[in-house]
This record gives C-alpha cells, structure tokens and sequence, in this order.
C-alpha cells in the first residue's frame, strides 16, 4: 500500500474538517471560533496542493477532493456567517436566506475553476478563499472599530455585500494570481503591492485588517488588468 500518495488527501480531509467545526461554532453563535477555523483550514488548503508537488502525487480524486472541501469551507461556512450577521437586522422572516446565495455562487465558482484553463495566470472572479476571509473576519473588524460595528448591523450594507461578493465570485473580472515567474519589480509591482498591503495590515490590526487586504487585492487586481490587459 502506497501511503504516500493518501498524504494529499488526508491534509485536504483536515481542511474539510475543520470547515465542518467552523459551521458548528457558527450555529452555536461563536462567530470568533468559526473565523479561527477557517484561517486554519485555509492553511490545510495551502498545504495540500504544495504537499502533492513535493511528493508528486498529483491524483484526479485528490483534485475533486479538494473541490469539495473548499465548498464547505469556503462556501457554506461564510453563508452560515452571513445568516447569523442578517439575523441581526432581520430577527424575523425571510431574509436572511439570501446569505445562501454565496455558498450557490462559490459552488458555481470552484465548478468553472475546475474546466477552466484560463486560470493559470490570473483568476477570473474572486477566489472562494478570499470571499470566506472577507466575509468572516468582518466581526474582528468590527470589535476593533465602532464605526464598523455599525456597519455590520446595517441591513443595506449586508444585502448589498451578500450580492456584490455573490456576482463576483463568477464575474469575468481576472484577478491577480500570486504565481512568480521571475522577481523583476516592474512585472510584479502589483504582487508586491498586495503582499505588502496584506503585511501592513496583519501586523496593524491583526485579523481585522483581512478585509482591508481582500478589498485591496480587488482594487489592485482591477487596475492591473487595465494596465497589463492579456
């Protein structure tokens, strides 16, 4: 039995896990614990792609594998963070369903992802990863500044991230990807750009300062694809 190439995958399966126990801190009302989880799972997601490369155990299962956790993870856990966030405004009725959108769009998104071979460079719409940090960080932004406490208990603020972050998980908009070819400043100004906003703002404000980096990294990605169009 070759265990070898089982690594990948049981690294994946922690990822998948640990989306699981972020959904279960979510349902009991522990927003903090359930963003703790995902930051670990993102770690998992990290290692199990670099792990396989390494031992070169590259498997069309481990791909699919790591499709479905990612949905979990990245795709139910941030709605079930967004549900309990709607609920806030919206202690009756309906509405807050509407979170589910974005666990729907990040299924759609790690579908295309898997037959499209444009993304080798650049994303096209915003990484599954990306949206669950941004989305699940903003209560650490919101201990840390009134102002954005505030926000997060607006019903216009949540509806409107639910749909914008919903249509840019599948919109045709390319992303940087921080994929180096070589380390020359004027082909990576960009990249550096964003590993250096994401510095800045970790070592700030800790957690709360990953929305800053994600909405950055947007920003960022837009101007590069109208200074670098391919």
């Amino acid at each position: 039995m070759n265990i070898k190439k089982h690594i990948p995958n049981a690294i994946t399966c922690m990822n998948l896990a640990s989306g699981m126990a972020g959904i279960f801190f979510v349902l009991e009302g522990n927003l903090f614990a359930a963003t703790y989880f995902i930051m670990i799972a993102a770690v998992f997601d990290f290692l199990d792609g670099m792990v396989a490369r390494l031992l070169k155990v590259h498997s069309e299962i481990g791909k699919q594998l790591d499709s479905l956790a990612d949905m979990v993870t990245f795709g139910v856990l941030p709605s079930f963070v967004l549900f309990q966030l709607l609920k806030t405004p919206f202690p009756t009725g309906y509405v807050p369903f509407i979170a589910f959108l974005i666990g729907i769009q990040s299924a759609m998104r790690l579908a295309k992802f898997n037959i499209d071979t444009r993304q080798s460079d650049r994303f096209i719409g915003v990484p599954t990863p990306a949206n669950a940090l941004l989305i699940c960080t903003l209560p650490f932004l919101a201990e840390r500044f009134a102002w954005a406490g505030d926000m997060i208990q607006n019903s216009i603020f949540l509806l409107g991230l639910t749909l914008i972050m919903a249509l840019l998980l599948t919109a045709e908009l390319p992303l940087i990807a921080l994929k180096f070819k070589n380390f020359h400043a004027k082909e990576n100004v960009f990249r550096y750009l964003v590993i250096a906003i994401g510095a800045v703002s970790v070592l700030w404000l800790g957690l709360a300062g990953i929305p800053f980096i994600i909405i950055s990294y947007i920003l960022l990605s837009l101007i590069e694809s109208r200074v670098n169009p391919s």
